[in-house]
């Protein structure tokens, strides 16, 4: 492999500083503007991989869980015929377990709770949308390094374009919106129906083809209002709307 390295002159104080994973589109310029395969990049610490694919369109951890869930598989390699993710991981990954006959696991957010799960039921892969991937067949942390070596062979041995293993997987449109909480506010998210009911009130207009995830951030003062659809300007609204009703009533 012919590989070309960006962003690699570290001062003690650069750490992040417009590149890697966190800042990924100047990885996606540079592989279009130089013809490369694939791209990858990692966060400061190395235990998250993003990629990119010939075009410059980003492979996040939910993409990067579905090429190698669907080849595991395929090779009968996958424990269980599962893959454990995290609530926070796309719709679009879910519907992809669906038409693969694949198991999904659903934790907390945060790769210690995966890692927990792949160890209680016996998985050996699993990961977060961010990026952090783990194989338990390797080693039973996130590594970036790792996850691109695991990518790289995959893509070595199906010979096609990199966009093409990455469509098994429709990514729908996500939008997250955080609201500042009151100190109360985390106590009082339950017992509030005028937010749950504006909730269900958007899942019935989804129908079924969209999820909403309200969650308390366990480590800043904020509520976090995810929303997943088909149209992107719908799941917009929706997410703006829900998020004035927990400032109104919580805020």
């Amino acid at each position: 492999a012919n590989c070309m390295i960006i962003n690699d002159v570290p001062d003690g104080i650069n750490i992040n500083d417009n590149c890697g994973s966190t800042h990924i589109e100047v990885l996606a310029r540079y592989v279009v503007q130089n013809g490369c395969d694939v791209g990858v990049a990692f966060d400061g610490d190395a235990d998250r991989c993003l990629a990119v694919d010939e075009h410059g369109v980003i492979l996040d951890g939910d993409k990067l869980m579905a090429m190698f869930a669907h080849d595991m598989k395929k090779n009968g390699r996958l424990k269980n015929d599962t893959v454990v993710a995290t609530v926070m991981s796309n719709l679009g990954f879910f519907k992809f377990c669906e038409k693969y006959d694949i198991h999904a696991e659903s934790t907390k957010v945060g790769d210690r709770y995966v890692l927990e799960n792949m160890l209680l039921g016996g998985h050996n892969l699993g990961g977060e949308q961010s990026g952090h991937i783990i194989f338990l067949d390797y080693m039973t942390t996130g590594d970036g390094q790792l996850s691109a070596a695991q990518l790289l062979c995959l893509l070595k041995k199906s010979g096609g374009n990199r966009s093409d293993l990455s469509e098994i997987m429709e990514r729908y449109p996500q939008t997250l919106v955080n609201v500042t909480a009151a100190n109360d506010a985390k106590e009082r998210l339950d017992g509030e129906e005028t937010i749950w009911n504006k909730i269900r009130a958007c899942e019935q207009q989804l129908q079924g083809d969209g999820r909403i995830l309200v969650r308390c951030s366990g480590t800043e003062p904020l509520i976090r209002v995810m929303v997943e659809g088909k149209d992107a300007e719908t799941i917009g609204a929706m997410a703006a709307d829900i998020a004035e009703t927990i400032k109104e009533r919580l805020g």
